[in-house]
């Protein structure tokens, strides 16, 4: 895959068919280690321990829907290929963790891609699920929780194309904002002190 957010949304709908209700995402960057790590967690079914066993093997998936599970394998190459690796931490009954970590700076790394189009994506098609997305960049952060947006919101519904589209410029300027240097609104109130952890 060219970009890694299509890697994101591929683990995201595993989550997604596997049940999950709750899926968080988060991207943490470092500089100065030089290092990209990426976790998806979601509180779906988990996954059979064969599936662990054989990550990356694209011929075993637990998708009835196709008989190939490129994601995780594809994922786990593109990490490899950039000195990183990846993990899986799952059981069944107990959701999934996957990470897959990079060096940040490596020639073959693909590029993050359009988070903001992915994330609204998501939730727009999801409506029914909770969405939480951390990006960390050298110490700054941009967060996004649904369930905090669906309480301020009072009962608008995300999926509304709309609210989506705000949805996704508000990730698209907040993550241009934090790849600049700059600090999102969330991020200055921890700097001086004004949030709540």
């Amino acid at each position: 895959m060219r970009e890694l957010s299509l890697h994101i949304l591929d683990v995201a709908e595993n989550a997604l068919t596997a049940g999950a209700c709750l899926i968080s995402i988060e991207v943490a960057e470092s500089t100065p280690e030089d290092r990209m790590r990426i976790s998806i967690h979601d509180n779906g079914r988990g996954m059979p321990e064969e599936k662990i066993r054989n990550i990356e093997d694209p011929f075993v998936t637990t998708r009835t829907t196709r008989r190939v599970g490129l994601g995780l394998s594809l994922l786990a190459a593109a990490a490899r290929r950039c000195d990183g690796d990846i993990a899986v931490n799952a059981a069944p009954g107990r959701g999934t963790e996957v990470t897959a970590t990079f060096r940040r700076s490596h020639i073959d790394r693909a590029p993050l891609g359009d988070m903001a189009a992915t994330l609204g994506m998501l939730v727009m098609g999801n409506p029914h699920v909770d969405f939480v997305y951390i990006h960390k960049v050298d110490g700054r952060d941009f967060t996004l929780d649904t369930r905090e947006l669906k309480r301020e919101l009072e009962g608008v519904d995300l999926s509304d194309p709309v609210v989506a589209s705000h949805l996704t410029e508000l990730i698209r300027r907040s993550l241009q904002e934090l790849a600049a240097g700059g600090s999102t609104s969330r991020t200055r109130e921890k700097e001086n002190g004004q949030a709540d952890d």
